[in-house]
């Protein structure tokens, strides 16, 4: 008789629904995995639902691009329609100083930033991670800068990392800093080579693992900065590009928010990834 008045109870409260993405249902959770832009539809209700927002990366110059931003969080109550819009990364340096920061990504009202652009002869550019620093100069006139700040505009928690800052003094070859991560900040070039691009964020390895997201239970790595020569860079656990000499940079991986490697000064520098969004809730 309990039984029954429970499955009648239950079967009265009609239950949302929610369409969108790729979906996977995992250790008492539903995943909606958005790969591309699109919509998350909830019918029947209203969903309290948990995000991971990631941007897309920010391209590479002599310094690593910087990673899209990482926001999740807890308590978003969507229903109806939600616009779901997932950045594209931004460019590598094709010509002196033209790469281009990562687009945002949106869901509802969280916006996550896209990851800062390196530069080869100017600053770098901020964002969710800041890209890496410079250097740039022949040897007796030269020019490194910071890298630049990540978590731009602010939020809390943060978005992302500060960028390495750009190679040291004394020598005609200097390496790029390595843009920030989710997880690290970017580390700063050498005398001849990059920095290493910071790592990215694990906080949510189970998330990637149920819907076969991330490198290696990471996302949202930053680029490596670009070197004279091996051994080159590493860009950051998560997808972040290794930075190279002569245009061998890698580009951040599709999906993760990877921000492109950097190159010592001949172009082109790489791509950062586009970024990716995940909604979950309990079933």
């Amino acid at each position: 008789m309990i039984g029954a008045i429970v499955a009648g109870l239950t079967g009265s409260i009609n239950p949302a629904t929610a369409t969108g993405g790729t979906i996977v249902t995992s250790g008492g959770f539903k995943y909606h995995t958005f790969t591309s832009s699109s919509n998350f539809i909830v019918s029947g209700g209203t969903l309290s639902c948990e995000y991971m927002v990631i941007a897309g990366g920010g391209g590479g110059g002599n310094g690593g691009g910087g990673a899209g931003g990482y926001r999740t969080g807890t308590g978003l109550s969507l229903t109806g329609t939600n616009a779901v819009t997932v950045g594209a990364g931004g460019t590598g340096c094709t010509s002196a100083n033209n790469s281009t920061v990562g687009n945002d990504s949106i869901l509802s009202s969280i916006t996550s930033t896209g990851g800062g652009a390196g530069k080869i002869s100017i600053s770098p550019v901020a964002g969710g991670s800041g890209a890496g620093g410079t250097a740039w100069g022949s040897s007796g006139s030269v020019t490194t800068t910071a890298g630049a700040a990540g978590n731009t505009p602010s939020t809390s928690p943060s978005q992302g990392n500060t960028g390495g800052a750009g190679g040291l003094l004394g020598s005609t070859y200097r390496g790029g800093g390595g843009g920030g991560g989710a997880g690290a900040v970017g580390s700063a070039g050498g005398i001849s080579q990059g920095g290493n691009g910071g790592a990215g964020s694990s906080s949510l390895s189970t998330w990637l693992s149920a819907t076969s997201t991330g490198v290696g239970g990471f996302i949202a790595g930053g680029g490596g900065g670009g070197s004279n020569g091996t051994p080159y860079s590493s860009g950051g656990s998560g997808g972040g590009g290794a930075g190279g000499d002569t245009g061998n940079a890698t580009a951040g991986t599709a999906n993760t928010g990877g921000g492109g490697g950097g190159v010592y000064g001949n172009y082109p520098a790489s791509s950062g990834g586009s970024g990716i969004v995940i909604v979950r809730y309990a079933v």
